[in-house]
């Protein structure tokens, strides 16, 4: 029988953080080049299809940015970074089996890269992505800009809670919406224009980052890979949340509530739960499914996944059976540094 890895994996690298082992690939250079496959098993959620689409997102990124040349005087010392990728989710990853990551080196320019990789399980696309890398400083010393303000107020509500967990010790922080037990944390915030009847006024904000400390030694890139894991963490729960949908079960459904009852947005969702108006009947949802993601990279370096990162997501429309779902992202200092784009159904 298969197992979830090719080949044995090693022992957790305890120079690198977390989720940089969690996101570990092997070059399978034997089978053919620009092939990788996952180094440990992934994680499936509780109540969800497949494996976790942030880990497939992630590691799609990273064997594509193992295919983009390093700086060298053949191409001027050039250093490409990852401005954008497209994805679209297949079909529901097996944690039981490998991945197999196959990447295509489609172009490369002289101001940009582009690669396509497809995520394979038993010779079938489970996941395809079109990235594309910019080179730094290619639009010349003189620019435009503008972005998003970050809300002040979310700052602040952070350094409370912050606050509160130097005070009461780590065992607390849970308690006190400090969420996650895996290769990153959150804080969750509450719902921004919660009351109102206007569906897509409604933001969800939550800060989130790495446990530990990425390591240095690669430059940016293991920074971009977390950050596009995170991103994929609260998505799918935006439309049903503004929506005041229940989400994995309806409080009648006591089997399936308990066979997930520790999964973090089971727990986020049941404290939300003591606050809402029990005498109001609310419908439920059944299982959602992400159908594309794409993530734009707005400042790479700016982007640092072991410190607190502000994700605000927003829902602009739902119909037909999906619902589509922006989300900026903020690193503490109130830059914008990425903004991702994601369908449900």
């Amino acid at each position: 029988m298969p197992g979830p890895t090719l080949i044995r994996a090693p022992p957790p690298d305890p120079a690198k953080s977390v989720i940089e082992n969690v996101l570990e690939l092997t070059p399978l250079s034997s089978i053919g080049p620009d092939i990788f496959t996952n180094t440990r098993e992934l994680w499936h959620p509780p109540g969800a299809r497949g494996v976790y689409g942030g880990a497939v997102i992630a590691q799609c990124l990273s064997a594509a940015q193992q295919t983009i040349p390093p700086p060298s005087p053949t191409n001027g010392n050039a250093v490409f970074l990852i401005h954008s990728m497209h994805c679209y989710f297949v079909l529901a990853g097996d944690s039981a089996i490998p991945i197999l990551y196959h990447v295509e080196k489609v172009r490369d320019g002289k101001s940009f890269m582009t690669r396509t990789v497809q995520a394979r399980q038993k010779g079938r696309a489970i996941f395809t992505t079109t990235l594309s890398f910019v080179r730094e400083g290619s639009a010349g010393p003189s620019t435009i800009s503008h972005a998003w303000d970050m809300p002040l107020d979310a700052v602040a509500e952070l350094d409370k809670a912050l606050g509160e967990i130097s005070s009461h010790g780590d065992a607390d922080a849970e308690a006190l919406g400090v969420q996650g037990s895996g290769p990153f944390v959150t804080k969750r915030l509450a719902i921004e224009n919660s009351t109102s009847t206007n569906i897509q006024s409604k933001k969800t904000r939550q800060w989130l980052k790495a446990r530990g400390r990425i390591s240095s030694s690669d430059g940016p890139q293991p920074h971009l890979s977390a950050l596009a894991y995170m991103s994929d963490s609260y998505f799918i729960g935006t439309v049903a949340r503004v929506h005041n949908l229940w989400r994995f079960s309806s409080p009648g459904k006591k089997k399936e509530q308990a066979r997930i009852k520790d999964h973090p947005m089971v727990k986020m969702e049941d404290e939300e739960n003591r606050d809402a108006d029990r005498k109001r009947p609310r419908a439920s949802i059944g299982i959602m499914v992400s159908l594309d993601h794409t993530i734009y990279f707005h400042r790479p370096r700016e982007i640092k996944a072991d410190e607190w990162l502000l994700s605000e997501n927003e829902s602009p429309w739902s119909g037909d059976g999906r619902g589509l779902v922006f989300q900026k992202i903020w690193n503490k200092e109130g830059i914008l540094v990425a903004t991702c784009v994601q369908e449900v159904s």
